[in-house]
């Protein structure tokens, strides 16, 4: 009888021995077989196939990260357009969740913006999506999920769409793409909570931790351009003599101050937008928000190596730098990284050549709106408000076709910036804080309404549609801060899906 059982422990104890070595081997297949992020590929044409897919990522040579990528890269591919082409693109989804593409910043007909439960369904694990649109209007855009995008954006799920004129007055031409990241991820669910009453996010004592420690801008330690931070941010190479373009792209939480050392330059183009005769410029500061777009271009006049960096005191700040090296250099240059030096903000308020514009202030309007921007505490959370209410129970901006829209922009809330973004449209900026532009007319998408400011805007409705109006940081947008630019009559050409989970933001 022992005998039997002594076998019998022997074989359990083999089995288990065999089961435990199983298991390790598993293990070691699925940690050696991890799909690792390649290099962001730069595609032309006029058809795209993006794939959405998860990956390992390195943004730096200490701290990898479970990355969302298009293409299994961070950023995704950067697809480079003609002016006026018909582009097509394929969306295959490979994530565990529902995704979309928006084209921020891109003129385009209502029904390719890719916003869930707005525009169509969220495309879900294994389904494929096609858009298809004109590249009408030249510039810098950026294209990213626009379903839940407060965590699908934070994990990488974005890219560069470049729409390239006719012509080109430039030699070189570097896209910059800025982000910033945790080391230690917090994950938001906040867009599935309930916005009328943000009941969700009392619920519980674990989810008003969640929120606080999302929304502490702390969290977000490493700083990166184009998913790297520090010396893995690869060198600008340029040639003495050549017209350097720099397409400084914003797909972030928060805004970043940027210097490029040694030259003279000129901001070119806002949110893809030109601006006439621009004038030289010298250290002078970039505040860059979520969501916006600077282009810049400097002559390479002046041999050795120099830095383009992000100024602040925040702990990532450091590893947003890149290196401009010039090829062939005979002298080196002195020039060191300084991020804290004390410099002037540059002000498009009064750059450029003053020249007549679309819009004035004391013109007609057919549509005047205001946005009062707010933070408030409902429920015991805190929620991001326009004119006391959160999405969707925001009140829309109802328009017609051909309407005039003039929009007052207002930030009451005590220390949160409010990068506010427009779907579908350019709008002009008329003023700031009472006071006229007094520069080129500015046209944007997206403005950053700091604590206390006022601007006025002005746009021509012009592309029918229901169309997003939001904060931009997408934490606030999450927590109620969307509303709708609205065309009458407008009629919608899907079926929203209430089984698809449909997360606007």
């Amino acid at each position: 009888m022992k005998l039997k059982i002594a076998g019998f422990l022997l074989l359990f104890l083999f089995i288990l021995g065999a089961c435990s070595s199983a298991e390790s081997t598993d293990s070691e297949q699925t940690e050696s077989s991890r799909k690792e992020t390649a290099k962001t590929e730069v595609l032309t044409g006029n058809t795209f196939d993006l794939v959405a897919e998860e990956a390992a990522h390195s943004l730096n040579s200490e701290v990898d990260v479970e990355a969302w990528t298009f293409n299994n890269s961070v950023p995704g591919p950067e697809l480079r357009v003609k002016e006026g082409e018909e582009i097509k693109i394929n969306l295959k989804n490979k994530l565990p969740d529902p995704v979309t593409i928006h084209w921020h910043g891109v003129p385009l007909e209502n029904n390719m913006d890719g916003i869930p439960g707005v525009t169509q369904n969220a495309v879900q694990p294994g389904d494929s999506y096609t858009y298809n649109f004109t590249a009408s209007v030249p510039g810098t855009y950026m294209y990213h999920t626009h379903q839940d995008g407060v965590n699908q954006v934070d994990k990488g799920l974005y890219g560069s769409l470049i729409v390239e004129p006719d012509e080109v007055s430039y030699d070189q031409d570097y896209v910059m793409m800025l982000d910033e990241w945790m080391s230690n991820p917090v994950t938001m669910d906040m867009a599935n909570m309930d916005h009328e009453n943000m009941s969700g996010m009392g619920d519980s004592e674990e989810s008003a931790e969640e929120k606080s420690m999302a929304d502490d801008m702390s969290n977000y330690d490493i700083f990166t351009i184009n998913g790297k931070s520090g010396d893995e941010v690869e060198t600008l190479t340029v040639k003495e003599g050549e017209k350097v373009r720099l397409r400084l792209a914003n797909i972030g939480f928060m805004s970043h101050q940027i210097h490029l050392h040694g030259h003279d330059f000129k901001v070119v183009a806002i949110d893809g937008q030109e601006i006439k005769n621009p004038d030289d410029i010298k250290d002078q500061l970039l505040s860059i928000a979520p969501g916006e777009r600077y282009d810049i271009e400097f002559t390479a006049d002046n041999p050795g190596e120099w830095y383009l960096e992000c100024h602040g005191e925040m702990e990532g700040t450091k590893g947003m730098k890149a290196r401009i090296q010039y090829e062939n250099q005979e002298n080196e240059s002195t020039d060191k990284p300084n991020d804290t030096i004390d410099l002037p903000k540059f002000d498009f308020m009064t750059y450029g050549e003053d020249k007549k514009a679309a819009f004035t202030l004391d013109q007609i309007y057919d549509v005047e709106y205001t946005m009062n921007l707010n933070t408030e505490a409902k429920n015991n959370a805190t929620v991001y408000t326009i004119n006391r209410k959160t999405y969707p129970d925001t009140d829309n901006i109802q328009v017609e076709k051909g309407d005039l829209v003039k929009v007052k922009l207002v930030n009451k809330s005590d220390s949160e910036d409010h990068p506010m973004h427009l779907h579908g449209h350019f709008f002009q900026v008329l003023s700031k804080n009472g006071k006229p532009a007094e520069g080129a007319p500015i046209l944007k998408d997206t403005i950053n309404v700091k604590p206390g400011d006022e601007y006025i805007v002005a746009f021509k409705a012009d592309n029918p549609g229901n169309w997003l109006f939001h904060c931009h940081d997408l934490h606030h947008a999450s927590a109620g801060m969307v509303s709708l630019v609205s065309y009458k009559d407008y009629i919608v050409d899907f079926s929203p899906d209430p089984d698809v989970n449909n997360k606007p933001e």
